[in-house]
C-alpha cells in the first residue's frame, strides 16, 4: 500500500513536468459536431416522442400484468400465457 501511495505522489508531482497538457484533447483535435435536424422538418421530435410513450405506457402496462400474475400465484406457462394475453388487450 506504502509503494501505491509513493507512486501515485510521484505521478501527481511529474505531471506537468511530462508535458499532460499535450495528453489533454485539444478543441482542434475534436470531430466537428453533428449537424441538427433541418429547421424545415415539421415535427422533427414527434416520432421518437410518440415512440418514448409508447413504450412507458406498454413498460407500465407489463408491470401492472406481473403484478396480477403474481397475485393469481401463476408460474411457467400458465403465467406465461397470461402475460400474453394480458399484454395484447387495449
Amino acid at each position: 500500500m506504502r509503494l501505491f501511495v509513493a507512486a501515485v505522489a510521484l505521478m501527481i508531482c511529474l505531471w506537468p513536468l511530462l508535458g499532460a497538457q499535450s495528453l489533454v484533447a485539444n478543441s482542434s483535435d475534436l470531430p466537428p459536431p453533428a449537424p441538427a435536424a433541418a429547421a424545415g422538418t415539421p415535427d422533427a421530435g414527434g416520432a421518437g416522442r410518440a415512440s418514448a410513450d409508447a413504450a412507458a405506457a406498454l413498460h407500465a402496462k407489463r408491470t401492472e400484468c406481473l403484478k396480477q400474475a403474481k397475485l393469481r400465484k401463476l408460474v411457467g406457462a400458465q403465467k406465461t400465457v397470461y402475460l400474453k394475453d394480458c399484454l395484447a388487450t387495449p
